[in-house]
C-alpha cells in the first residue's frame, strides 16, 4: 500500500508566557526566557524554587471563558492544558466535525506522569482527614490517559483514541505514531501531543533529590543553559502542546491552510540506564538517522535541528556528539543550525516533543531559527556546532528536526519538510 502524504494544519500550546502559538514563537524568537520564581505554592524548605510556570493560565481561562469552570475542577491540571491547546489548535484547522466522519479522527495526547496534582493533594486528604475525604473523581483526574479522553469528548473524536507514555519523548512519539496512523489509513485527522504539570512538590522534590534541576534561585532566567559550561542542570517547566494532523488530500478538499508536511519519524532505545544518556550517543543517532531514512533525503538536507538540549552535563553532551555523527560538525557542514528552546521555555517534560515540534514547523514557515540563551561559555566537550547563541538567526530552511529523549532511554526524532 502507498503511504499518504501527512500534513500539520492546526496548532495550539499553552506555555510559560500563556496560551497562543503567536505568543509562544514570538517570545523564542526575541530570545526571552520565561523561566521565573514559581507563583501557584510555597516552596518553603525546597532547594529550587523556579520554573516554566504557566502563570496566566487560570486568568486567561477566566477571561475568555476557555473551560467551564465545574469541568475544570473534575480535571487535573495537565488535562486542562490539554484541553485549551486542543480547542486552539482545532479552531486554527477550522475543521467541522459535523462535516466529518468522526470515527476518521482520531487523538492521541500522553502525558509523562499524569495527574501529579491531583495524586499529592488527594494523597493529602487521606492523610489530614481519613480515606473517606479521597475524592470520587480521583481515579480519572490523575491517570495518564484522561487528557486523550477529554479531548476526543470535546471534540466529538471518535477515531483511534490512546495515551503514549515514554517520560520526556512522550509527545514526540504521539506525533510520530499520528504521522504513522495517516501514513496508512487508520485516520484522516489525528489531534496529537502531550500535556504536563509536573511543579509540584513531589515534583520539584524529587527531580531536585535526584540532582537533576538548576539550583539558580537567585538568576532563574539565566538557569536553563544548555553546552554552556557552567550549567547545573535543567529547569522544570509545564504545558501542554497539540497540533492537527491531516491526510494530505483531505486537507485539499477542505482547502484548509497547511503549516508543514511530516516526512520523517524515527524511535529507539538505548537499553542503558534508568536515567542517564548511553553517552555515546549512539542510540540517538539512530533515532535521527531512522527519521532522515524514512523521509528517503540525505543527512544534509537537513537545515536545523531543535536539540533536545536540557542543560545537563551527560545529556547535552551525548546528544551533540550523536548529531555529530549523524550530520557532521562546523568542519564539514557549515548549513547546520542546532538550537535548544529549553534554554528559554524550560523542560516541559511530556508536553515538549510538541512544544518542540511547533517551533519546527514555525522556523519552516519564517525562516527566522530561535536562540540558545544564556550560552556565554560553550562546554568543550559538546561538538562544534552552530548553537545559534544567544540570538535568532534567518535562514533557509527546507527540512527542521526536533529530538526528545526520555528517562528509560526511549529516543523519538521527528522531521518536517517546508510545504510545497
Amino acid at each position: 500500500m502507498e503511504k499518504r502524504r501527512v500534513v500539520i494544519t492546526g496548532m495550539g500550546i499553552v506555555s510559560p508566557w500563556g496560551c497562543g502559538v503567536d505568543k509562544f514563537f514570538n517570545a523564542l524568537i526575541e530570545g526571552k526566557s520565561g523561566i521565573k520564581t514559581i507563583q501557584r505554592m510555597t516552596l518553603d524548605g525546597h532547594a529550587v524554587t523556579f520554573g516554566g510556570e504557566a502563570t496566566t493560565f487560570e486568568d486567561e481561562v477566566k477571561e475568555k471563558n476557555l473551560l467551564d469552570p465545574k469541568e475544570m475542577k473534575r480535571m487535573d491540571r495537565y488535562t486542562q492544558f490539554a484541553c485549551v491547546a486542543s480547542d486552539e489548535a482545532m479552531k486554527d484547522a477550522r475543521i467541522d466535525m459535523s462535516k466529518e466522519d468522526p470515527y476518521r479522527v482520531g487523538v492521541i495526547v500522553g502525558s509523562g506522569a499524569g495527574g501529579f496534582d491531583t495524586f499529592e493533594k488527594q494523597h493529602k486528604a487521606i492523610i489530614d482527614r481519613g480515606p473517606t475525604k479521597c475524592s470520587p473523581f480521583t481515579i480519572p483526574m490523575l491517570i495518564a490517559n484522561m487528557a486523550a479522553g477529554r479531548v476526543s469528548m470535546r471534540h466529538g473524536a471518535k477515531g483511534l483514541n490512546k495515551a503514549i507514555v515514554t517520560a520526556c519523548a512522550t509527545s514526540a512519539h504521539c506525533v510520530g505514531d499520528a504521522f504513522r496512523s495517516i501514513q496508512f489509513n487508520d485516520a484522516d485527522v489525528i489531534i496529537a501531543g502531550g500535556a504536563e504539570a509536573v511543579m509540584t512538590h513531589i515534583g520539584i522534590g524529587a527531580f531536585t533529590t535526584a540532582r537533576t534541576l538548576s539550583r539558580r534561585n537567585d538568576n532563574p532566567t539565566a538557569a536553563s543553559r544548555p553546552y554552556d559550561k557552567d550549567r547545573d542542570g535543567f529547569v522544570m517547566s509545564e504545558g501542554g502542546a497539540i497540533l492537527i494532523l491531516e491526510e494530505l488530500n483531505h486537507a485539499l478538499k477542505r482547502n484548509a491552510k497547511i503549516y508543514a508536511e511530516v516526512v520523517g519519524y524515527g524511535q529507539t532505545a538505548d537499553a542503558y540506564d534508568m536515567v542517564a544518556p548511553d553517552p555515546t550517543g549512539v542510540g540517538a543517532a539512530k533515532s535521527m538517522e531512522l527519521a532522515v531514512k524514512n523521509a528517503g533525503i540525505e543527512p544534509k538536507q537537513v537545515d536545523y535541528i531543535n536539540a533536545h538540549g536540557t542543560s545537563t552535563h551527560l545529556g547535552d553532551i551525548a546528544e551533540s556528539q550523536a548529531i555529530k555523527r549523524v550530520f557532521g560538525d562546523l568542519g564539514t557542514n557549515k548549513n547546520l543550525k542546532v538550537s535548544s528552546t529549553k534554554s528559554m521555555h524550560g523542560h516541559m517534560i511530556g508536553a515538549t516533543g510538541a512544544a518542540e515540534s511547533i517551533v519546527c514547523v514555525k522556523v519552516l514557515q519564517t525562516g527566522i531559527i530561535p536562540p540558545t540563551i544564556n550560552l556565554e561559555n560553550q562546554d568543550e566537550e559538546v561538538a562544534n556546532l552552530n548553537y545559534v547563541p544567544n540570538k535568532a538567526q534567518k535562514a533557509d530552511v527546507k527540512y527542521a528536526m526536533t529530538n526528545s529523549f526520555g528517562f528509560g532511554g526511549q529516543n523519538a526524532s521527528l522531521l518536517f519538510k517546508k510545504y510545497n
